[in-house]
């Protein structure tokens, strides 16, 4: 599984392409908010959390189509399908998922501080933001592999994948903007939302997996 990882991480960061694609939308969306909203800085303040959530959201769903098209395309894909042990292909798609959120999630954590600037956002906040977007967009990637699993026999996926998961996410949204809100504003908690949000992703890590190991076994047939 080690290996596999590896070998994902590896290809993820010689094609590049995919990294890049997501963290220039991530930049786009946050960079044209205050143009939109106008120069209040409280507002801004205000909504800077959950507008790095949404930008991290979108820009997270970009790359999930190609999740499995590269092994379909080399013939890896019928080799995992070949195997009769069920929890086996299960844990290669879970390895699958943490190797896509290193390449293509984790910049899009790393570089939100820097972009909620931009938004006015405090310094406890963006580490709120930074923290929960750290711990929630893994469950992101382990919803978006089930569509991946759905529409990797369509030539052109993107779109349906978006369109299948993107409900699915909404509960890790908000939870997500509702830990970063807790940071900075009083009445507000942060921790029960965060725990929560914690629970969702270790939940979809045991879910996803499966469902779309066995997306993928029904495609195959």
């Amino acid at each position: 599984m080690l290996a596999l990882y590896l070998r994902d991480v590896k290809l993820g960061l010689r094609a590049g392409s995919g990294a890049l694609t997501g963290a220039l939308f991530f930049l786009a969306v946050v960079a044209v908010i205050p143009f939109g909203v106008g120069p209040d800085l409280n507002l801004l303040a205000r909504i800077g959390p959950a507008i790095l959530w949404i930008g991290a959201l979108l820009a997270s769903l970009l790359g999930l189509d190609r999740l499995f098209q590269g092994d379909r395309e080399d013939g890896s894909l019928d080799l995992l399908l070949g195997s009769r042990d069920r929890h086996m292909l299960a844990l290669t798609v879970f390895v699958k998922c943490l190797a896509h959120w290193t390449v293509s999630v984790l910049p899009l954590v790393l570089v939100s501080p820097l972009l909620g600037l931009f938004m006015n956002v405090p310094p406890l906040g963006l580490l709120a933001a930074s923290s929960t977007l750290l711990v929630g967009t893994p469950a992101i990637t382990f919803i978006g592999a089930v569509g991946a699993a759905l529409a990797v026999a369509l030539p052109r996926g993107g779109l349906l994948v978006s369109v299948i998961i993107l409900p699915l996410t909404v509960p890790v949204l908000i939870f997500g903007v509702a830990a970063s809100r807790g940071a900075v504003a009083d009445p507000d908690p942060f921790l029960p939302p965060f725990l929560i949000l914690s629970a969702l992703t270790l939940f979809f890590a045991v879910i996803g997996p499966a469902a779309a190991a066995l997306a993928l076994r029904s495609s195959s047939d």
